[in-house]
């Protein structure tokens, strides 16, 4: 307790409510956070939840577009200690995600605090503890559980002249329905699942999306033969060596899409597991988006050299287009750098330095939940492991402390 007192000075004790958290304090309430917090449940271990937004998985409720559903079959996204219901379909929409999210929370008891934006985390080498602060309060704490996730800021790129284009410039993420650029041209800046996704959304509500392929890219089909092919992918990893997977689902792929690449889109010369495991990019599945683009109701067009003024931009080919707006397909990224001060677990983009799967615990009491590149079953898997090494030093410590009052208690009897 003394080490406790160290750690706040007279200004901040005065300025600042100080909570002591009898548990790790995460930082995140999307699914990563909900998923460790649930595990620490079932442990036995009580825990904060913080959260920056007013609601849970505020990127799925506030920052996604409304025809998203689950790119992979429920089974493999389905979080710990809980599957979704049976009578959900094998893609859930988002709607019914966010559901499946809400019954977690009330299935576990989880309680997050919301709107409390993390400014600062740091461990304090003299206690042992870490400081967790938001604009009113600092929690003091023993784990610090990050799961604020691969998804926390978007990125938006720099373009030459993009700042004074007249027309409509919004990121995926404000991006909800085509409905309101009907009869435009809309010119669609990323070709990942999102850009994909929104360009076909884009047509079928009447508008005319040009979308810019700059790299390579894999795309492949959502299922074969009815199966997924993510389960199919699965399945053969179990008994294929990973090079030999991925040339068999690029062999499918040519069967059932044909050849893509005379439509703009370059297969990258790495296969598309190996890309995931290695560089964390994500094949596209696709789910209508080549039909569209063979029917050219999509344009795929190389990458943007300059915005000119007029509503024209100008592609590195030397084409010009006229087009209404843009949506930015760009991404996202990591915000930790921003505020967690530690620089053994995490490195300067916001990632964990090791590699899956042993990235998911640092030194001093600090985990990492949801960085795995790995979607929902990497956070899953991530979140299983920090609660079982959090439980077990907790339930040690606990016994310890009911073997010292049982002794003492027993000491405190025999002077009578």
């Amino acid at each position: 307790m003394e080490n406790l007192f160290r750690l706040v000075d007279h200004e901040e004790f005065v300025s600042k409510r100080c909570i002591w958290v009898n548990g790790p304090v995460i930082v995140g309430a999307g699914p990563s956070g909900l998923a460790t917090a649930a595990c620490l449940r079932e442990q036995g271990v009580p825990f904060v939840v913080l959260e920056r937004q007013d609601c849970i998985a505020s990127l799925w409720q506030k920052r996604t577009y409304d025809r998203l559903k689950l790119h992979l079959p429920k089974q493999f996204c389905q979080l710990p200690k809980l599957p979704f219901p049976e009578d959900f379909p094998e893609y859930p929409s988002k709607k019914q995600f966010i559901q499946y999210l809400e019954s977690y929370v009330n299935h576990f008891d989880i309680n997050p605090h919301f709107n409390q934006c993390v400014h600062s985390a740091r461990y304090d080498d003299t206690s042992g503890f870490w400081r967790v602060k938001t604009a009113e309060v600092e929690y003091i704490c023993r784990w610090l559980v990050v799961a604020t996730g691969e998804n926390a800021e978007c990125v938006v790129p720099e373009i030459d002249g993009l700042s004074s284009f007249q027309g409509e410039v919004i990121h995926a993420c404000d991006y909800k329905s085509g409905e309101s650029f009907r009869g435009k041209n809309v010119l669609v800046v990323g070709c990942g699942n999102s850009g994909m996704e929104l360009s076909l959304d884009l047509v079928n509500h009447q508008a005319s999306p040009s979308m810019v392929v700059r790299s390579s890219v894999h795309v492949l089909p959502r299922q074969v033969l009815g199966k997924s092919t993510f389960e199919l992918a699965v399945m053969m990893l179990k008994w294929l060596p990973l090079w030999l997977v991925d040339k068999i689902m690029l062999l499918l792929a040519w069967l059932v899409l044909g050849n893509v690449e005379k439509y703009g889109l370059k297969r990258p010369s790495m296969g598309p597991l190996e890309m995931k495991n290695t560089k964390g990019k994500t094949p596209v599945l696709d789910i209508g988006t080549l039909d569209k683009i063979r029917s050219g109701d999509i344009k795929v067009v190389p990458g943007i050299k300059r915005f000119n003024g007029g509503g024209q931009v100008e592609l590195v080919d030397g084409q010009k287009l006229h087009v209404d707006a843009v949506v930015l397909a760009t991404g996202y990224r990591s915000n930790v750098p921003s505020w967690l001060q530690e620089g053994e677990l995490f490195s300067k983009n916001g990632y964990p330095k090791m590699p899956f799967p042993h990235g998911w615990k640092g030194n001093g009491g600090v985990y990492a939940v949801g960085f795995t590149k790995r979607g929902l079953s990497g956070a899953s898997s991530d979140a299983v492991k920090i609660a079982q090494d959090i439980g077990k030093v907790w339930k040690e410590e606990t016994k310890q402390k009911q073997q010292r009052t049982t002794a003492c208690h027993r000491r405190c009897i025999s002077q009578f």
